[in-house]
């Protein structure tokens, strides 16, 4: 039985050229890929970008009210006519961005379908809160991953932090796409605290949460 796989991180940890790798390492070995991601990431219109400067079209896009499903099982049969192939994986970058009923959609291709699908995404937004896609891939996918990455100061990042115009900002709509005057800067728990006033978007951070938030990881080298 096949498989949802959640890969997930910080921004700059790495996701894209993940995706693009594990692409690679399927396709050397003769198997058929499909890349798919959301229409809402204009980054790059149809094409992922690594910010290693490696680059591919997808052959996908998903809109927001895409079903997934048909979808997937349209594209297998243009490539069984056109080829003679099935698809032996489903790729999908910014998966943050999919809607649940999406995730769900993600969930059974893996297992009606029986295609393995690895979805890369980040978990939270610049105000610390789960993107819907993220929270619903959290809570069914078979296997999840974090990719890591380092904060300026060298401990774990773990939070995504917004700046425009070089300003940090803390409030906004959820999705707003990086470029231009919007860029986005990862960090761990204590640096995002500090550039936040000392809080999350709930509000009160309790002083334990802040202290288990400055803890450096032990697993992360």
């Amino acid at each position: 039985m096949a498989k949802l796989y959640f890969r997930y991180g910080a921004m700059n940890s790495g996701k894209s050229t993940a995706l693009l790798q594990a692409a690679h390492n399927y396709e050397e070995r003769g198997q058929r890929v499909v890349l798919a991601k959301p229409m809402v990431d204009t980054k790059g219109d149809r094409t992922i970008v690594s910010r290693l400067g490696v680059s591919r079209e997808v052959d996908l896009i998903i809109g927001p009210a895409t079903d997934v499903v048909n979808m997937i099982d349209n594209e297998a049969d243009v490539i069984a006519r056109q080829t003679g192939e099935t698809i032996s994986c489903l790729l999908v970058d910014e998966s943050q961005f999919l809607s649940p009923r999406q995730v769900d959609d993600l969930f059974i291709i893996a297992i009606r379908r029986n295609i393995p699908v690895l979805a890369y995404g980040i978990r939270t937004d610049f105000q610390t809160v789960a993107f819907p896609g993220s929270r619903r891939l959290l809570e069914i996918a078979h296997s999840l991953e974090e990719l890591k990455t380092i904060c300026r100061c060298g401990r774990k990042a773990v939070f995504n932090t917004r700046k425009v115009n070089g300003q940090f900002v803390f409030d906004g709509a959820q999705v707003a796409i990086d470029g231009g005057e919007v860029t986005y800067e990862s960090l761990c728990g204590e640096c995002y605290l500090d550039e936040s006033g000392g809080r999350l978007a709930s509000g009160y951070v309790p002083q334990e949460i802040i202290q288990e938030l400055a803890e450096p990881d032990p697993d992360f080298s």
